[in-house]
């Protein structure tokens, strides 16, 4: 069975200028979960403390798609396999040396926070791409490329990749690039820079976007957590019997 480590924040903060928490962005973990979950992979939810708290802004339902609304119904029902699965979050460290196929970092600003330093999430992604698996990260998630050395090769993971994440234009709209300058954090952007990266932009900030290098898939906001689980299963899939092939 394939094996997905589907990595959230622990970090839950004040961050919003109204003083709003920031956090696990909802959208951003619960639907590569269904994607995979969908496709019968065995989906573990990890945080580097084994606790998390949801970003203020992911659960609003205010002006929410139908499809997302339909989505919202596996959160609100607190006996629906996601549900289930978020009451049974692991600590990256009780499963950092088990073998993941796929490892997927969702996001939210409280990555910015931990993701750098989240060093037992850090292992499986580098575990998981040295053992011939995918991974993905969108939004916020390439925050845990930041100080992600690869041990096999003694360099960055992204070093030499195309990457994208969430642009500096949209910290931008959102008023947050104060804030993000305040508490010493590194955007997506700053991340690509700082890691040896080449930085793939949108067309638009808002747009379903992703990119895919070899076995490291990224997207850039939350409109593209779908389409980066989409795609992380389409690159597992060509891998396995590329693998299977030889």
């Amino acid at each position: 069975m394939v094996k997905v480590l589907l990595a959230i924040s622990s970090y839950h903060g004040k961050f919003y200028p109204e003083g709003s928490k920031t956090g696990v962005y909802l959208t951003e973990v619960l639907e590569p979960y269904m994607e995979f979950t969908k496709k019968g992979y065995d989906v573990t939810i990890a945080s580097e403390t084994g606790t998390f708290g949801w970003d203020s802004h992911s659960i609003l339902f205010e002006g929410l798609s139908l499809h997302l609304r339909n989505l919202y119904t596996a959160f609100c029902k607190k006996d629906s396999p996601f549900s289930k699965a978020m009451k049974n979050v692991k600590k990256a460290s009780d499963v950092e040396n088990e073998r993941f196929d796929i490892f997927f970092a969702s996001a939210g600003h409280a990555t910015l926070f931990d993701y750098p330093k989240a060093k037992s999430l850090q292992k499986i992604a580098a575990d998981t791409y040295n053992n011939g698996g995918v991974v993905t990260a969108v939004c916020h998630g390439p925050a845990i490329f930041e100080n992600l050395i690869n041990p096999k090769t003694g360099e960055p993971l992204i070093k030499g990749k195309k990457i994208t994440g969430f642009t500096d234009s949209a910290e931008k709209t959102l008023h947050l690039t104060n804030t993000i300058k305040k508490h010493n954090l590194v955007t997506m952007e700053g991340v690509a820079k700082k890691e040896g990266a080449t930085y793939i932009a949108p067309k638009g900030d808002w747009d379903s976007f992703t990119v895919v290098d070899g076995r490291l898939v990224t997207g850039v906001n939350p409109q593209s957590a779908q389409k980066g689980a989409e795609d992380t299963i389409s690159t597992y899939e060509k891998t396995r019997n590329q693998t299977e092939y030889n």
